[in-house]
């Protein structure tokens, strides 16, 4: 298991993994202070105060009567190990003095006696332990020849607790390292204090054994328990634990040992282990005094009584050092010089607070199921997405397997890998990011040089998304086409010199231009005084029509502004006409071998071409085909009339935009529903009828050159005879 430093034959996916587990682990740290335990450090000002290490048995004898009897500790946990007698108690003089030439003395070995049990500091110490819940440290050792001292305490669970070999469950040791006789007997527990890494690992410690096997020569052989169990179970009452195993899922192989229940019934904690009995530590911060997770209590201030009485009633108080000459500090993934006392401290509030982390048996198939889901995600919609999507997509999908997995952690305590999903987000999105540069930049360059003189930059901007999907080839689709001529231009360019009138054309087209532009249009050519443009091409637009005629309506208000600026300069006024149509046009690159260009041609464009001609006829700016005024509901049209231009045989209603529906006035309705009863009785040649009607128009709008227009056609109807072969339309011969 990677995460306490195995290897799976995957040594970068594996490293990888242990990075971003320890980055998680860092970023999801809870951070908050768990007062029911307490560190006391025998720290550097201890060590000065009251000398160096070891200190005698005595001052041990005074802390903990200090910490049990006066502050009414609940359980006190030593995180280190007596395995020698105290060389600093004078007991062992006496004894020289006993068994010497004056061992017949009477009156000496009386005295002797006497003052024995006052010298006895490992007495003292063993004393000031019993009637109370003390835990002691012991460390196991393995080696050819191994090492024995001390007592060892009981163990957990006895050599047949698990089949087979012991080895392939847990850490095996054949030698230890223990406390004196007399303290091992007083201590109520004892517990390893060995911190566990793989060699092969980065050397830092992410896991802590619950339990170890000892099987030597020395001591009762079974599964002993680590000093953070022992500790534990004394605080919380519990006398037994169970292995749990799970079944082989292969016949013939061993059963796994998947947790360790502590205690009995349903409501007993089920520690989840990875291999070797080991318990992934749920780090509560970065450790330390400084860190915040728990309180230190400098040994000296103890010894001294300064903490009031009852201070910590209650409390697991754990002893250990923080000092760097005693060397119990430990490289962690929270912090690089990690008290060892701490890691006992994190085993127990973890196991108070069932709070565990854990690898579970089914994270090869997790990893399997985001490595393909991911994988094709990005596969199916970089292929499919521009650059700035794929992009947003790769975010997207990174964020997700980042986020379930941290959430999985931060909520259900599950370590799982993602190393492999996310080594293989980043080479897909690399790959098509390279294609892209390297064989869809090429394509996207030689459309923007193709229509980048054509077609707004927006326009060109989004074709480049999809450039497969665009080409110079003609082809037949509905287009809208514009064609705006200045009306006043000729008397202009007689009052102005050639520099001038350029610099004044300049500035009508680049207007004109950008009002195209901005409306989505495509510019198809500038001829003398006049500009034409078209909408749904390259870059398909329903709603082509819709903004053909803002545009339309926006450039007559441009030139109507001009005119006013015109007329304060003294220069002559100038306006526009427009003509629009809707309809089937061939739209591509035209023209010859020396000079070419991206235009529209057809029957529909050519109508639009003579509405432009008409729009001074109906003195309005803007002349829209029956076609265009159907596709722009959101307008209010007014029908000018029926007309039959030069080249075409049929028929087609003509209109102009009055204003949109939403701003359409009461009154505005009224003159339009007037004016539709005026043409409908102009086009069944009823001019007495129709003549109040006109005339009632004419009174609200005398200077309208439609309405004087219409005035004039029925005043020479009414003295000519009714023709039945007349269908309404007003044919031009001009163009």
């Amino acid at each position: 298991l990677v995460h306490i430093g195995s290897t799976t034959g995957r040594p970068v996916l594996d490293g990888l993994d242990l990075f971003m587990a320890d980055w998680r682990l860092r970023l999801t740290l809870p951070g908050r202070l768990d007062p029911r335990i307490v560190i006391v450090d025998i720290d550097d000002a201890s060590l000065q105060a009251v000398g160096q290490w070891p200190w005698g048995r005595d001052k041990l004898a005074t802390l903990t009567t200090e910490l049990m009897v006066r502050q009414k500790a609940s359980v006190l946990g030593f995180d280190m190990v007596f395995a020698e007698e105290d060389r600093s108690s004078g007991l062992a003089t006496l004894r020289l003095l006993a068994d010497g030439p004056l061992h017949d003395n009477a009156a000496l070995q009386a005295e002797l006696d006497r003052l024995a049990p006052s010298l006895d500091h490992d007495g003292a110490f063993a004393r000031a332990m019993q009637d109370h819940r003390v835990a002691l440290g012991f460390y196991l050792t393995q080696g050819d020849l191994p090492l024995t001292r001390g007592t060892l305490p009981q163990p957990v669970l006895p050599p047949t607790a698990l089949p087979t070999d012991p080895g392939l469950y847990t850490t095996h040791w054949n030698g230890f390292g223990s406390n004196i006789a007399p303290l091992a007997k007083a201590a109520k527990s004892a517990g390893f204090i060995n911190a566990v890494i793989n060699p092969r690992s980065d050397g830092l410690l992410r896991a802590a054994p619950l339990l170890g096997y000892y099987g030597g020569a020395h001591g009762e052989n079974g599964y002993y328990e680590s000093l953070g169990l022992a500790v534990y179970r004394l605080a919380a009452g519990v006398d037994t634990i169970y292995p749990v195993l799970v079944p082989p899922r292969n016949d013939g192989a061993l059963p796994v040992v998947q947790a360790l229940q502590l205690g009995q019934g349903p409501d007993a904690p089920r520690v989840p282990l990875s291999n070797r009995t080991s318990m992934l530590v749920p780090f509560l911060g970065p450790g330390g005094p400084l860190g915040g997770s728990y309180l230190y209590i400098s040994a000296v201030e103890i010894l001294n009584g300064e903490l009031p009485a009852g201070e910590l009633d209650g409390k697991i108080v754990l002893v250990g050092t923080t000092a760097p000459g005693l060397q119990d500090l430990r490289a962690t993934p929270v912090g690089a010089t990690f008290p060892g006392v701490e890691v006992h401290a994190n085993v127990v509030s973890a196991l108070l607070d069932r709070r565990f982390i854990s690898l579970p048996d089914y994270a090869p198939g997790y990893e399997f199921v985001v490595l393909v889901l991911a994988g094709l995600a990005l596969a199916v919609g970089l292929s499919l997405m521009s650059v700035a999507q794929g992009s947003l997509l790769f975010l997207a999908v990174l964020g997700a397997v980042v986020g379930l997995n941290t959430w999985l952690f931060k909520v259900h305590g599950l370590v799982l890998p993602m190393a492999s999903a996310l080594v293989t987000m980043v080479l897909a999105f690399v790959t098509n990011m390279g294609w892209g540069y390297f064989v869809e930049a090429r394509k996207r360059r030689s459309l923007a040089k193709l229509f980048g003189t054509y077609v707004p930059r927006p326009l060109v901007e989004k074709m480049m998304e999809h450039p497969e999907r665009y080409s110079m080839r003609a082809e037949s689709k509905e287009l809208t086409a514009l064609f705006c001529d200045m009306r006043g231009f000729t008397r202009l360019s007689e009052t102005l010199a050639p520099v001038e009138l350029q610099a004044f054309l300049n500035r009508i087209f680049s207007r004109l231009s950008e009002i195209i532009s901005r409306h989505g249009g495509t510019v198809d050519k500038y001829m003398g005084d006049s500009v034409m443009a078209f909408w749904g091409a390259p870059v398909d637009n329903p709603d082509h029509a819709t903004l053909a005629v803002r545009a339309a309506v926006e450039m007559a208000q441009a030139m109507e502004e001009l005119s006013v600026s015109n007329r304060g300069a003294g220069l002559p006024e100038v306006s526009v006409g427009i003509g629009i149509n809707t309809g089937l046009m061939s739209v591509g690159d035209m023209g010859s071998a020396v000079r070419r260009s991206y235009t529209v041609i057809g029957d529909a464009v050519n109508l639009a071409a003579r509405l432009e001609s008409l729009s001074a006829a109906y003195g309005v700016s803007v002349v829209a085909s029956e076609a265009t005024a159907k596709a722009v509901p959101d307008h209010v049209w007014q029908e000018l009339d029926r007309v039959r231009v030069k080249g075409r045989q049929q028929a087609v209603n003509i209109f102009s935009p009055v204003g949109l529906r939403t701003e359409l006035t009461q009154d505005l309705a009224g003159s339009l529903a007037l004016w539709a009863e005026v043409l409908a009785g102009y086009r069944a040649q009823k001019a007495a009828q129709v003549q109040p009607l006109l005339d009632t128009l004419v009174a609200g709008d005398a200077k309208k050159v439609l309405y004087r227009l219409y005035a004039e056609r029925l005043a020479s109807m009414s003295s000519r005879p009714f023709d039945p072969n007349w269908d309404g339309a007003t044919r031009f011969e001009s163009k």
